[in-house]
């Protein structure tokens, strides 16, 4: 929670921070859904500064456990935002994208996603 996120796809904000995590009390991982606020945002885009949204952590500077025994991790904290049902706001996705997001049913990103790690 108060973790300021990068957003990674052209939706208009720029960066958020995180009100809530959804499932768990721990905070948030890889393929977990937030509830941010907008912090920064572009002028002409489709989300303004100020409005709650939700999101998906696709990168996360906590590592992770891979089945084959590596380890995952990012240099930044970053979010793609999404609606309530789970389908991007944005048209594109930039930077690298794990792969996991496979099993927690965000496909849709993966499809968008430019390079998938």
């Amino acid at each position: 929670m108060r973790t300021v996120l990068k957003v990674v796809d052209n939706s208009g904000a720029k960066k958020v921070m995180c009100i809530q995590a959804l499932k768990g009390k721990k905070g948030a991982r890889l393929g977990d859904t937030i509830i941010a606020s907008v912090k920064e945002a572009m002028p002409n885009g489709k989300v303004k500064k100020g409005k709650v949204v939700y999101g998906v952590v696709v990168r996360a500077a906590m590592q992770r456990g891979r089945c084959d025994g590596s380890e995952v991790k990012f240099d930044d904290n970053a979010v793609v935002l999404v609606d309530k049902q789970g389908q991007p706001i944005g048209t594109r996705v930039f930077g690298p994208v794990p792969h996991e997001l496979r099993q927690k049913k965000h496909v849709k990103i993966l499809t968008l996603a430019e390079h998938i790690a």
